[in-house]
């Protein structure tokens, strides 16, 4: 478990969606985010205390967590500096990135040094097995996206919360790094071996109470074309009983890829639930998650009625409005 409170890292974020790991731990942990240290031409904000690592040592941080999730998952010669900063003032450092921690040598001398830790925690600690697409008892709720950071943790952790709320049974699983961050657990996906990753999510989704839900962290897009494995890893292992189709209607394309249109809610029902039906043959759409961030109240409105006309199914921002309207449509 990492030591909190956090000091969250923002580097020189390009914009806000890649310092997202960020933003999740602050929307859903505040208490453990004392405050952020950005690097100048950060385009990020999490409206956050300013603070210099001295600052944050002062506040009683423990860990500095990377919050950035840039295209790569890179560790920038600019940031190393930092890092080694906070270990030698007495702080542990955590990210999520694809390029580990354990691998940078000036990272590594420095926590010998100082007797700091560096947690990777998109490295899978666990020997995960092949799926094998079996029925299990409990129910399974997956959170899938017409493209990537649309909001589909953000989904599952408000209905669990909700359900929760309601005296229902209900635990959200993580399987990115700012839900593991968030949670404390869960199963780094997109960083487990391709034949392991049904198997994982059948592992972190096991046999339960029927009336038990979990609620699994969606990743990526069937339509993203760098992403789509990990989603259909989550569909194929997790065997969804209900699926929430999860969009972002100010975008104009994939995100990543300027030369990609796109699609909307109307064509990732029917593959969506296609594709859930190989392993779960009763599985259904339930609503629809719109996260409506950069609309007004007025034309956040108008969108969710237009996309519950269009789709015949109940749509709502779950986190401006809460995730209500979802968990009602559960049979």
């Amino acid at each position: 478990m990492l030591k909190q409170p956090y000091l969250l890292f923002l580097g020189d974020a390009p914009d806000a969606l890649a310092a997202k790991v960020a933003q999740g731990v602050k929307d859903w942990r505040p208490e453990a985010s004392v405050g952020q240290l950005r690097l100048p031409g950060c385009k990020a904000d999490m409206k956050l205390q300013e603070m210099s690592v001295a600052d944050a040592v002062a506040a009683g941080a423990k860990t500095l967590v990377i919050g950035v999730a840039n295209r790569g998952g890179l560790i920038s010669d600019a940031w190393v500096a930092v890092l080694v900063e906070a270990m030698e003032a007495g702080m542990d450092v955590a990210a999520g990135l694809h390029t580990l921690l354990k691998d940078q040598p000036a990272l590594v001398e420095a926590a010998k040094r100082t007797g700091q830790t560096l947690y990777d925690v998109r490295l899978p600690v666990v020997k995960y097995p092949i799926g094998e697409g079996r029925a299990r008892p409990g129910k399974r709720i997956l959170a899938v996206g017409t493209d990537c950071s649309c909001g589909k943790m953000y989904t599952a952790l408000a209905m669990e919360k909700e359900m929760l709320a309601r005296g229902m049974k209900a635990t959200f699983r993580a399987t990115g790094q700012t839900g593991i961050l968030i949670t404390g657990g869960g199963v780094p996906l997109d960083a487990v071996v391709a034949d392991f990753m049904a198997g994982a999510v059948e592992t972190l989704t096991p046999p339960n109470d029927e009336d038990h839900y979990d609620l699994i962290e969606g990743q990526g897009s069937l339509f993203h074309p760098s992403y789509s494995g990990v989603t259909m890893a989550l569909i194929h292992g997790g065997a969804p009983d209900y699926l929430v189709l999860c969009h972002e209607p100010t975008r104009t394309h994939m995100r990543g890829l300027p030369h990609y249109v796109s699609p909307g809610l109307a064509a990732l029902r029917p593959i969506a639930e296609t594709l859930a039906r190989v392993v779960n043959p009763d599985c259904v759409s339930i609503g629809c998650s719109v996260n409506t961030a950069a609309l007004s109240d007025a034309e956040a409105k108008d969108c969710i009625e237009r996309i519950e006309g269009e789709l015949g199914l109940p749509a709502v921002d779950p986190f401006r409005n809460g995730a209500g309207k979802l968990v009602d449509a559960l049979p």
